[in-house]
Formats: C-alpha cells, structure tokens, sequence
C-alpha cells in the first residue's frame, strides 16, 4: 500500500514551513553572526525536517525547491541587508530605526522584504499574507498589524508591475 497524498502538506504549506525556518535562521544569524554557510548547513540537518515548537515539519515537507526557497531567502536578505533595511527604514515612522525593533520583527521584515524585491515569482498578497501568519506565530498582538503595513508599503514601491499595484 502506498502513502496517501493527503497526508502529504502542499507547496504552500511548505512554503510556510520555509519562510518560518529563515525567519528562525535569520534571527540566530543576527543574535550569533553565524556564518552563512554553517547556518544554512545546521538548518538542512538539525531544524528542516524536526519538530519545532511542537510542530512537525517531517522531511516530506521539504522537498528540493523548498530548500533552495528557504536558502534562497536566507542568503539574499544575508547578501542584501543594507538595501532591504534601508527599504524598511523609509517606511517607519519619523525616529524609528532598526536597532528599536526586536530582532524577531527584524527578521520577519527583512525576510518578506527580501521576497518582495526579488522573488517576482510570489504574488505580493501571498507574501504579505505569510509574514503576517509569521507575525502571529511568534506573538498575536499588533505586531501583525505592524509587518502588515510595511510589507503593504514596501511593496507599493517596489512591485508596481504587478496588478495595477
């Protein structure tokens, strides 16, 4: 007898699974300075594929492309922190700076910044949408709200091909 399908999560649900794996990696890389590459290899072997949280992300929820999505993402807010965070910056209020914002929220912005500005192949609602459940993971107050606005603002700027946005 085969394993059901249904069991299996879907592209999306890996999808989230990725995007909360690099918010993680992300916030060790800015709490520890962990270099890329040993960051990027102590996820593939000790998170990806383990239960966090008490959330199960079984190995079948990684395939391949949602490796390379999670490691795409790590690496290129890694590689373009100074753009993505000047792109937040613009977009907080009069005296905020990035050292005021925690480094969880730092992480979740940098990270749906980094897919707003280089991953055309998202849709902008898909990607603001996921950060905003990213958002509610780690804390269900106005935090949410926050990342929200940026991102929607963020994007304002930088996806104006996509639907009139």
């Amino acid at each position: 007898m085969t394993k059901s399908t249904a069991a299996r999560p879907s592209r999306a649900q890996s999808r989230s699974a990725a995007r909360l794996a690099a918010v993680q990696a992300l916030f060790q890389h800015d709490m520890k300075a962990v270099p890329t590459q040993q960051l990027l290899h102590e996820f593939h072997h000790h998170r990806l594929g383990a239960t966090i949280d008490d959330e199960e992300f079984a190995d079948a929820a990684y395939t391949a492309a949602e490796v390379d999505f999670f490691d795409d993402v790590v690496r290129g807010v890694i590689a373009r922190v100074s753009d993505i965070d000047a792109a937040i910056l613009a977009k907080l209020n009069k005296g905020w700076t990035m050292a005021r914002l925690d480094r969880t929220m730092k992480a979740i912005l940098r990270a749906g910044t980094y897919e707003l500005i280089a991953r055309a192949d998202v849709p902008t609602s898909a990607i603001i949408s996921e950060y905003v459940d990213v958002a509610k993971a780690f804390d269900a107050g106005r935090e949410a709200g926050f990342v929200n606005g940026v991102l929607d603002a963020i994007a304002k700027d930088v996806r104006t091909t996509e639907n009139g946005a």
